[in-house]
């Protein structure tokens, strides 16, 4: 680690749990991050602020003036470029020592395979199912680590899928993949800015976490938080023996 780099991290390197050995970790570890709107932003920005030296940014959507009111990571200034690369502008501007690959393509199926294998944690800041249950299959057939997030309205949630240990769920276990669930989108229902600052950034420590082996995760756990009253609750989650992704891994 470079002088310049004990000083910059020096903030981290002073807490027991961390130290210089957790923030070598995260210099050298790989973080793919899924979306970079409203909980990507700030999963982004606090990636790179704390050093993780290889950030994977994935997002085929382009910048709109209706993003500003939650999306962090992007400025008037960038209506019209991809997010996956305002987002980059913006976490080089905080840290230009790291590597950041914008990738601007839809995170499909073939995408995705590429892209977990190389991961170290995988992110899901995206808000459809489709995507979500393509993430969690990817993370499950590599054996990574996800950290899944989602916001609407005043509701939030987060969750750790990590199927490395056998006893822990999948994302699949938890909404099964031949469910039926209505899908709302911040175009129509509309989200309370500082919600998906909230859970992205619980999202970011909860990775940050997981590369540098800090405490205890949220696997096994979703916690759901009512923004209007500020109150969180927390259920328990099983593996499902019969869940069509994980059962057999």
């Amino acid at each position: 680690m470079t002088d310049d780099e004990l000083l910059r991290y020096s903030r981290h390197i002073l807490l027991d749990e961390i130290g210089i050995e957790g923030q070598a970790r995260w210099l050298q570890s790989h973080a793919l991050i899924i979306g970079a709107g409203g909980l990507g932003s700030p999963v982004a920005m606090y990636l790179a602020t704390a050093g993780v030296g290889h950030i994977t940014l994935v997002d085929h959507d382009t910048v709109d003036v209706t993003n500003l009111q939650r999306q962090i990571a992007h400025t008037r200034a960038r209506v019209g470029q991809t997010k996956a690369e305002s987002a980059r502008t913006t976490m080089l501007a905080i840290n230009d020592g790291l590597r950041i690959d914008a990738v601007t393509q839809r995170a499909d199926a073939t995408l995705l395979d590429t892209l977990v294998a190389q991961a170290d944690v995988v992110l899901d800041c995206t808000d459809n199912f489709a995507t979500r249950h393509a993430v969690n299959a990817a993370c499950v057939l590599h054996g990574k680590p996800l950290v899944s997030g989602a916001a609407i309205g005043f509701d939030g949630q987060i969750s750790v899928y990590d199927t490395r240990d056998a006893a822990q769920p999948c994302y699949a276990c938890i909404f099964p993949p031949e469910s039926t669930f209505e899908e709302v989108r911040c175009s129509t229902m509309g989200v309370f800015a500082p919600l998906v600052g909230i859970i992205g950034s619980m999202q970011a420590a909860e990775a940050l976490k997981l590369l540098a082996g800090i405490g205890s995760s949220l696997a096994g756990r979703l916690q759901m938080l009512d923004a209007r009253s500020m109150r969180w609750d927390e259920i328990r989650l099983p593996r499902q023996g019969a869940c069509p992704v994980c059962a057999k891994r």
